[in-house]
């Protein structure tokens, strides 16, 4: 495939068009009514001419709104594109493809793919776009729209399957901001063929599909209490070491059975749920 780039097209002010257009018209007026007073040729090759000219000039004269662009195609061969906003005259044979250079968002419908870890999930994106080369957008893709719509479904399933949906490390529900430009860098390299620029890319939605969601739930749960735990479990360590180390001192020396015996208590106290209730021993660790 041959690739095309934008280059700009020749043209000139519209206005200046405007002012050849009346001068042919005033010609024509001339030339009709020579030929009506004394019908000879000579008229009437002028008024052939002024015809040609006024309607080329007519059909050359076209304007660009803001944030838009004309492709000009002369005889199935591509001759440039206008940006500029205005009125313009160009070459009026030219074949004139108009291309919006607007901001355009796409927003995909939910898609149901396998996570890295092959757990069924619903995901979907909005992708903000615009074209920034109209030839390649017009002539090195058949539509440059459903292109862009194809590619970022499946730029969004590729991501998905690469990353987790939830895990220690990157993952598609811990890791937004990296997962955004993950994505924004896959598109961009997909769609620089159709000379669209990706200004942003997000996920828009993200969920376990409904078949496995209550199973992840209860799962997400466990490792919650399982984590919760463990934090309780650590803190509680840290507490008994310190009020150990604080006895000592303070020149509290125990022996080993005692401290074992502090130990378990401590961490009964600290550990468990239900309230701590204190037990008062009025005799001896050992009888």
């Amino acid at each position: 495939m041959r690739e095309v780039k934008e280059f700009p097209a020749w043209r000139v002010s519209g206005f200046l068009g405007l002012l050849l257009l009346l001068l042919t018209l005033f010609w024509l007026l001339w030339a009709g009514a020579g030929l009506f007073r004394e019908g000879e040729l000579f008229y009437l090759g002028h008024l052939a001419l002024a015809l040609l000219a006024s309607l080329l000039l007519s059909a050359g004269l076209f304007t660009v709104q803001p944030n838009e662009a004309v492709a000009l195609v002369f005889l199935g061969r591509y001759v440039g594109s206008v940006r500029e906003e205005g009125f313009h005259l160009a070459n009026p044979l030219a074949q004139r493809k108009r291309v919006s250079l607007r901001v355009h968002n796409f927003t995909s419908d939910k898609l149901k793919v396998n996570d890295a870890q092959g757990n069924p999930i619903e995901i979907a994106a909005v992708v903000v776009w615009r074209v920034v080369d109209t030839a390649k957008a017009l002539f090195q893709v058949e539509n440059y729209q459903s292109f862009v719509a194809i590619q970022s479904e499946a730029a969004i399933r590729a991501l998905a399957s690469r990353h987790p949906y939830d895990a220690e490390g990157r993952s598609l529900r811990g890791s937004p901001e990296e997962v955004a430009e993950e994505l924004k860098a896959e598109l961009e390299a997909r769609l620089q063929v159709a000379g669209v620029e990706v200004l942003e890319a997000r996920l828009t939605h993200l969920a376990y599909a409904p078949e496995v969601a209550q199973a992840m739930l209860r799962r997400q749960q466990a490792l919650a209490v399982v984590a919760a735990r463990r934090l309780i479990v650590e803190a509680a360590v840290g507490m008994v070491r310190e009020a150990l180390e604080g006895l000592e001192e303070a020149g509290l020396s125990l022996d080993e059975e005692r401290k074992a015996a502090m130990v378990n208590n401590l961490m009964v106290a600290l550990v468990a749920e239900a309230q701590a209730q204190p037990v008062v021993n009025v005799g001896t660790l050992y009888t």
